[in-house]
């Protein structure tokens, strides 16, 4: 091993390869979007001091033949292999200055399917926010909606957006014409979780604390309540919204006393506002380190994670987002020992 951890030479071949059991997973295909990705990764993996596994994938076309000698043709995967595997040394070369252990390896299949299996042993996948596209990769576009609702870990998405505070360059001209207008921002040390009164949202926060305990930041729980609308048929009416303010306020910091509970050092602060829960995430997203969500809520007054919440901030966020899937926690348990809790009947 040498200073800068163990590498491997060369990108290991697919078949039978296994990933470390609670190492970090990353997604890349050469994208601008995969090098954020990839960064942040390794990061990550330095952070928490985890081995790397970086991967590409790719398939090989078939083509249905016309004429008389009617059938199907396949192209040679020489040459598109020869390609992902160099995309993969790159990778490979980027990360060599980061003190962590990493390898490797390309595999033949669909973008998607190959990153969930990998996500059964993971700790944490991350990919970049849309891909290259064509043979190789697909790292995200499609890949982005089936991972987070789909992986058997957490899972990051990286937006290109975020490229200059990853030390990345872009030339992607919405991205840059989007910079100009909205000028230089300072990103705060603060790891932002929504919340929904749901089961799967306490999970989401419990992720978030720990994440914020590693990276020294600040934890931001925040609660954003939309505007009544006629989908909303559980709203008594009138609706009182002064008075529901007052309500949420409480059950929120009786969830931050449960939190101190079991993170008794993290700095912890409630956010609770009144608008759109894609909007107020989104937002939040240009100027915090990581956004941290359920897959799914209870809908109603908060929202959905993902639901639709989740789905809107992933599509839209500024910066990386953490989706949670639902798992059972043992810390759940005492949460109604500490005071009413979000959306409880």
């Amino acid at each position: 091993m040498d200073q800068h951890g163990r590498h491997s030479e060369e990108p290991q071949d697919g078949e039978g390869v296994t990933v470390a059991p609670g190492g970090i997973v990353v997604g890349v295909d050469g994208s601008e979007h995969g090098q954020c990705a990839l960064v942040w990764a390794a990061r990550e993996a330095e952070r928490r001091q985890l081995p790397l596994h970086i991967v590409t994938a790719y398939s090989v076309p078939i083509f249905a033949a016309s004429g008389l000698d009617g059938g199907y043709a396949t192209v040679d995967d020489s040459v598109i292999r020869e390609g992902a595997e160099a995309i993969v040394r790159q990778a490979l070369d980027k990360v060599s200055r980061y003190s962590i252990d990493v390898d490797a390896s390309v595999e033949n299949g669909d973008a998607a399917g190959v990153l969930l299996d990998l996500s059964a042993e993971a700790a944490l996948l991350v990919f970049g926010s849309r891909g290259r596209g064509g043979f190789v990769g697909r790292l995200l576009g499609s890949v982005s909606s089936a991972l987070p609702a789909h992986a058997k870990c957490p899972t990051v998405t990286v937006p290109l957006y975020c490229a200059d505070r990853l030390g990345e360059n872009t030339e992607d001209r919405h991205i840059k014409a989007e910079h100009a207008k909205s000028g230089p921002r300072t990103v705060e040390n603060v790891v932002a979780v929504g919340v929904d009164g749901s089961e799967q949202a306490r999970v989401a926060v419990l992720e978030a604390a720990e994440q914020a305990q590693r990276m020294g930041a600040t934890l931001r729980v925040i609660c954003a309540v939309p505007q009544y609308s006629g989908s909303l048929a559980w709203v008594p009416a009138p609706l009182d919204r002064d008075a529901l303010f007052a309500d949420i306020k409480v059950q929120l910091e009786a969830g931050v006393a449960w939190l101190k509970s079991h993170f008794p050092q993290l700095t912890i602060e409630t956010d609770l506002r009144d608008g759109s829960p894609v909007d107020v995430l989104v937002e939040t997203s240009r100027s915090v380190e990581l956004v941290v969500l359920g897959t799914r809520g209870r809908g109603g007054f908060a929202g959905m994670l993902l639901g639709s919440t989740s789905d809107g901030v992933l599509h839209h966020a500024k910066g990386p987002v953490l989706v949670v899937p639902d798992r059972e926690d043992p810390r759940l348990a005492d949460r109604d020992k500490f005071g009413p809790m979000l959306g409880a009947a």
